[in-house]
């Protein structure tokens, strides 16, 4: 298991509906088998992701904890990071 961090200008509500698209609809395709306004847990392909999200408008920390899917965690960094 591999955890990370990002900073982001992201609300957490926001950070966690972009995490949900991307690694449960749109890019990963995983199952999202929990989700609320500040975490969301994804599963599928032998690993997981975890997601939570606090802070406020402008200054927001994204934490995720992967099994299997860290190239796709770093993606999904880069693009909500900054």
């Amino acid at each position: 298991m591999a955890s990370y961090s990002v900073g982001t200008k992201l609300d957490p509500k926001a950070a966690i509906q972009k995490a949900v698209a991307y690694f449960g609809k749109e890019v990963v395709k995983l199952e999202v088998v929990d989700e609320g306004d500040c975490c969301a847990h994804l599963v599928g392909g032998g690993g997981f992701v975890h997601v939570t999200a606090v802070g406020g408008e402008g200054a927001t920390t994204v934490n995720l904890e992967t099994r299997e899917w860290d190239v796709y965690v770093r993606q999904f960094m880069s693009q909500i990071g900054g």
